[in-house]
């Protein structure tokens, strides 16, 4: 419910996939607090349907236009509307879309790195220019979001998001080497698609979460830190001027932070397992390897550097991912790569959209032709 007691209007991007699964979840146990304006999907023209059906949405838009009859037809006597291609995504809910729905002065769950890890800059002066709210969902930054004192951020210190390690934690550098997609994907506490299962086993989500925590709490790079912490209870913290440190603490599931954002600024019920610290024993905490996880310093480099370059990082990694998962290289060739795409390209900062674009282009056409 908003703060006047009406249902709080949502839309939700990719509500087919495992974060879209989440949040629809959560609001068909609060129907009454909720009303769904619009779903999207790339092309599961089907479940995006089910998906449409079971929230009552009003519009449903499928990415891919060959999707559309396929959608319109599942949709058939439901009275939800039917639309196609990229240009209704933007209709529906902005493309970029934070970008769209910043303009509008809107609250922005943010569950995607990339947004702000590309165009944090852009996406700032819109939010600064109208009012705008964003609420990040990723359970590292929403912990972070918990604890920080917004009101006094000059008595943060630091900041420190915790890491599992991801499936090669303890893996020596042959084993890396020899790691293929099914070890990867591996992830030993969270269910996630192959592509973000990688970045956890490389560790370069964090490096990505790292320029998210810089934009979104106007941190620099020397009060960031990461913690690995294999249990994934403890999901950030917060160091204060006083010596204090307080973090926020969690069974994994990744409904908890999604449904912090949904209720904000209130809390909201969710069906997720309480915490129980005497069965969980112990809680181990250690630092980061660097031989083991280059992709860290790989993004910190990005940081300093500013302009484009955590553009061209995250282009070259999605790429170099995708090589990987399609059995062309290593696993260790995707920091290789990153790194190579990192080191050719200019890193003049972006003016707008297009430039973001037309960077994001030429690291991934670079990252598809370098060797690894």
């Amino acid at each position: 419910m908003t703060e006047g007691g009406q249902p709080r209007s949502v839309t939700i991007l990719g509500v087919t996939g495992s974060i879209g699964q989440s949040t629809a979840d959560l609001i068909t146990r609060a129907p009454a607090c909720f009303r769904v304006e619009a779903v999207t999907a790339y092309g599961n023209a089907e479940a995006l349907a089910r998906e449409a059906r079971r929230l009552g949405a009003r519009l449903a838009v499928v990415g891919n236009p060959e999707a559309y009859e396929r959608l319109r037809d599942a949709l058939a006597g439901s009275g939800i509307q039917a639309a196609a291609g990229e240009q209704a995504v933007v209709e529906a809910a902005g493309l970029a879309p934070t970008l769209a729905a910043a303009r509008r002065g809107a609250i922005i769950a943010l569950a995607n790195k990339e947004t702000l890890v590309c165009a944090g800059a852009l996406v700032k002066a819109e939010v600064r220019r109208s009012g705008a709210t964003l609420l990040p969902v990723d359970s590292e930054h929403s912990a972070i979001f918990q604890v920080f004192d917004q009101r006094h951020p000059e008595t943060v210190e630091r900041i420190v998001l915790t890491a599992s390690g991801g499936p090669f934690r303890t893996a020596t550098e042959a084993e890396m080497e020899r790691a293929g997609p099914e070890q990867a994907v591996a992830h030993p506490n969270w269910s996630m698609g192959a592509k973000i299962s990688v970045d956890s086993a490389t560790m370069m989500n964090k490096g990505l979460e790292l320029i998210e925590a810089h934009h979104l709490f106007d941190m620099p790079p020397e009060r960031m830190d990461v913690l690995v912490h294999p249990q994934s209870v403890v999901h950030s913290l917060v160091d204060f001027i006083d010596g204090s440190v307080l973090a926020q603490m969690g069974e994994p599931d990744m409904r908890t932070p999604i449904a912090y954002a949904l209720a904000w600024p209130t809390r909201m019920a969710s069906p997720v397992t309480r915490l129980d610290l005497a069965a969980w024993g112990s809680l181990t905490f250690e630092a980061p390897d660097p031989a083991r996880f280059p992709a860290l310093d790989l993004a910190r480099r990005a940081l300093q550097s500013g302009g484009a370059a955590p553009t061209i990082l995250n282009a070259a990694n999605e790429v170099a991912v995708s090589r990987f998962l399609a059995g062309e290289i290593p696993f260790p060739g995707i920091g290789r790569i990153t790194e190579a795409v990192l080191a050719r390209q200019p890193a003049a900062a972006p003016e707008d959209l297009d430039d973001v674009l037309a960077v994001d282009r030429e690291a991934r056409r670079l990252a598809a032709e370098a060797p690894a």
